[in-house]
Formats: C-alpha cells, sequence, structure tokens
C-alpha cells in the first residue's frame, strides 16, 4: 500500500456521470434502479428454474442458467454504485474502489464470453452432431467448460489489472464516465501507456472481434444444416438459435465498439456503456424465456408452485 501512495497522489476519481441536471439525475435514478431489479429478479429467476425444475436439467438450460449468474454478477459490478451516484452531488470513487470495479467487471465480463463460446458449441453439437449429442456434451465436459469460463475471465482481467495498479496517478482524476472503465483510467496516468493501451485493445477489443467472428461462422454453419432439414424439430432449432445470435450481438457489440477502438481522441460512448453493462444483462433473460416454450413453462411451474404454498400456509 504505501509503494502505491509513494507513486500516485491520487486517491479518488471523479465520476462525470451522465447528466449535471438533478431533475434528469433524479430521473435516471428511477430508471436505472427498475432496471437493475429487473435484472436480478429476471436472472434470478432462470438461475432458480433451472436448478429446481427437471424438465430443465440439459447442458443447454446449463449454460443459460450459468450465463444469468454470470449477468447477475456483471450489471452487479457497478450498477449499485451508479444507481447511488444520482443521488449525490459529488461522485467519487475511491482508487481500489474503481480498480475493483474495473477487476471485477472485466472478469465477469471475460467469463461471459467464454460462457456464449460454450453455449454455441454446445448448440452445434446438438444442431449438427445430435446423434452423439449426450455423449460429446457429457457432466464432465459441462464442469470442464464453466471452469474454463472462470479460468478465463481470472486470466483477462488479470493480464490487464496487474499492469493498471502500478500506473502512477499524480494529476488529473476526472472520468467523463458513470463507473471506472478502463481505457480511461489509463488515459490519467501521468506516464507513457501506449504498450498498456495495446494489451487492452488486443485483450479486450481485438479478442471480442476474433470471438465474435467465430461465433458468427459456426451460427451460420449451423443455421444452414437447420435449412438442409426442414422440420418441426429444426424449427425449435431455429428459434432457439435466434435468441443465441441475438445475445451474441447484444454482448459483442458494444464490447467491440468500447475496446477496439478506446484511445482515439475520443471518450467512451456512454450510451454503449449503459447498453453493455446494464441493458444486455435486462434483455438475455427476456430474450431466452420468450423465445423459449420450455423455460416459459418452467417458470409458470415454479410461481404456481410458490403460490400453492403460500395459500397452503
Amino acid at each position: 500500500m504505501d509503494l502505491l501512495n509513494n507513486r500516485s497522489s491520487v486517491s479518488e476519481f471523479i465520476l462525470v456521470g451522465l447528466s449535471t441536471s438533478q431533475e434528469t439525475q433524479i430521473l435516471f435514478f428511477a430508471i436505472f434502479f427498475l432496471v437493475y431489479v429487473a435484472i436480478i429478479v429476471g436472472n434470478l429467476l432462470i438461475v432458480i428454474s433451472v436448478i429446481v425444475d427437471n424438465h430443465l436439467h440439459s447442458p443447454m438450460y446449463f449454460f443459460l442458467a450459468n450465463l444469468s449468474f454470470f449477468d447477475l454478477c456483471l450489471s452487479s459490478a457497478a450498477t449499485p454504485k451508479v444507481i447511488s451516484d444520482f443521488l449525490r452531488k459529488h461522485k467519487t470513487i475511491s482508487w481500489w474502489g474503481c480498480m475493483t470495479q474495473m477487476f471485477f467487471m472485466h472478469f465477469f465480463g471475460g467469463g461471459e464470453m467464454s460462457l456464449l463460446i460454450a453455449m454455441a458449441v454446445d448448440r452445434y453439437v446438438a444442431i449438427c452432431k445430435p446423434l452423439h449429442y449426450k455423449t460429446i456434451m457429457s457432466h464432465r465436459v459441462l464442469t470442464g467448460f464453466l471452469l474454463l469460463s472462470w479460468v478465463i475471465g481470472l486470466i483477462h482481467t488479470t493480464s490487464q489489472m496487474v499492469f493498471t495498479v502500478g500506473l502512477p496517478f499524480c494529476g488529473p482524476n476526472v472520468l467523463d464516465s458513470f463507473f471506472c472503465d478502463l481505457p480511461l483510467v489509463i488515459k490519467l496516468a501521468c506516464t507513457e501507456t501506449y504498450i498498456l493501451e495495446l494489451l487492452v485493445i488486443v485483450n479486450s477489443g481485438l479478442l471480442s472481434l476474433l470471438c465474435f467472428i467465430l461465433l458468427l461462422i459456426s451460427y451460420v454453419v449451423m443455421l444452414v444444416t437447420i435449412w438442409k432439414h426442414s422440420s418441426s424439430a429444426s424449427s425449435k432449432a431455429l428459434s432457439t438459435l435466434s435468441a443465441h445470435i441475438t445475445v451474441v450481438t447484444l454482448f459483442f457489440g458494444p464490447a467491440i465498439f468500447i475496446y477496439a477502438f478506446p484511445f482515439n481522441g475520443y471518450s467512451v460512448d456512454k450510451f454503449l456503456s449503459v447498453f453493455y453493462s446494464i441493458i444486455t444483462p435486462l434483455l438475455n433473460p427476456i430474450i431466452y424465456t420468450l423465445r423459449n416454450q420450455e423455460m416459459k413453462a418452467a417458470i409458470k411451474r415454479l410461481s404456481k408452485h410458490h403460490i400453492g404454498a403460500g395459500l397452503t400456509h
């Protein structure tokens, strides 16, 4: 700690936020609070449904429950602080608070990116190799994919934060954002950060772009396979696949724009930041429940069970 204090005179960062108008900030507080509650309820509902409903004990729903958990954690890394800041005139975050926020956002972001790839593999095997699906997607493989997601998330965030924590901050401490964002924080350092900027572009931006392209290619292959086998099962597979493609686009799209070109002299687009950290974790459970009859049925069974239990008491 003493070493960090000697290298940095900045003990906190000032967040500009989304608006300076008090009326607008109260409106944002109400909107963000309701959205965050919806994120918690929606994603927890999916996790609980998958755990308690025997009809959902399959690889696809195993991944979906873990995706909801990652969404829950990703939004919780910054959103509670953002919501409370709408009620504050002076928005600040401590140096350690800022580093912690960035660590967990990239940890769960990297983990979710890996999990989306695992979900694509699951759908590829189900559609292109249906006869070998249960053999290939065994319990051991599912556990391996999940552990790999956590490990990749840890490597993804550590490889960037280990250098960011050591940066000296001795002057400007104003962030033109509503949470700590890695490219903006790096630009405030009073030292040459060219190598670290390249690391962020490669680690977050180009990696997201590469994964997105590979996922799109795999989905095209699956769509062609479905097109060749026209049936009711294919119709169900197409519905599931369209939900996956939508979620992947919503996750990777903003991430690519934010991190592939973060040091071009312009501030990070706040709309994309809101979309990436708040809207996507909200839309994921909505997309999967609306496009998935089994999930909707499971949620109805869960709600009826609790209502029935409540009436008996």
